[in-house]
């Protein structure tokens, strides 16, 4: 069965939902994306907060709206935090989302990101060889950089999605959203995107921040990868560069209102 194409006006109708909510996002990711990932979410109207001492981070994310995981300077502190934080999002119904950035390539990220998956994650957002290694079907890929193509992924994305029940999202030229059962695809962006670091970080952040709305899961997220994608097409269009792309990116976020989404 063929993915269906999101549909732009749900996109602008949940991003106004979202800009109602501003959803307090608790975001533990990487050291290299952190500034471009709260830059990201407050352009698009969240509320971001990095939280990562262990004792701090079990207890905010009880009361955040949503939590990120993402792994990508992983140590062992880092993880007990991260594992701390999923374990009380677990128990106080905080939906949390997984970037399992790099796992096909290293060991000690790739157990840990197994080992969180049975605490049941509303969201897994990944590249194509990510997604692979996380289901268990090969899939290394180049450091964090995937050799595989999203649509090549899409099945095993499928199957984790049912194995954990969860949202899984698949990104690349096209990005796929699938619940195991019904899977959406979502086209735009530009490969400028892929030449600044952390817009795939900041898109599982966006992802994450979704998660806590009230309607649908899957076209919440599926929206979100609408938002990022739109204004990466706008930025491009905008800029000379990478180096220009970064503000035009954010305010694009900033701007994206239901007349851009249509």
């Amino acid at each position: 069965m063929q993915p269906d194409l999101h549909s732009r006006a749900l996109a602008a109708h949940t991003l106004h939902q979202f800009r109602t909510l501003s959803p307090l996002t608790h975001c533990m990711t990487n050291e290299v994306v952190q500034s471009f990932t709260a830059n990201t979410l407050l352009a698009l109207g969240a509320s971001p907060a990095m939280v990562i001492e262990p004792e701090e981070a079990s207890q905010f994310a009880a009361i955040a709206s949503a939590l990120l995981v993402n792994v990508g300077t992983l140590t062992r502190e880092r993880a007990t935090a991260m594992r701390a934080a999923v374990e009380q999002a677990h128990h106080a119904k905080t939906p949390w989302t997984l970037d399992p950035v790099a796992v096909g390539a290293l060991e000690f990220r790739r157990r840990f990101c197994l080992e969180l998956l049975s605490l049941q994650p509303a969201a897994i957002r990944g590249n194509a060889s990510e997604i692979l290694a996380l289901a268990g079907m090969n899939g290394g890929g180049r450091g964090v950089d995937t050799t595989d193509t999203a649509v090549a992924a899409l099945p095993a994305a499928q199957a984790l999605a049912r194995q954990i029940g969860t949202i899984v999202v698949v990104t690349g030229e096209v990005d796929y959203v699938t619940d195991g059962q019904r899977t959406v695809c979502v086209d735009g962006g530009d490969p400028l995107m892929t030449r600044v670091v952390g817009t795939g970080c900041a898109l599982s952040a966006v992802v994450a921040a979704s998660c806590a709305l009230r309607s649908d899961r899957l076209d919440n997220v599926a929206s979100a990868c609408s938002w990022m994608k739109k204004a990466g097409q706008i930025a491009t269009q905008q800029s000379n560069g990478p180096g220009s792309f970064v503000p035009a990116f954010l305010d694009a976020l900033y701007n994206l209102n239901a007349q851009e989404q249509a």
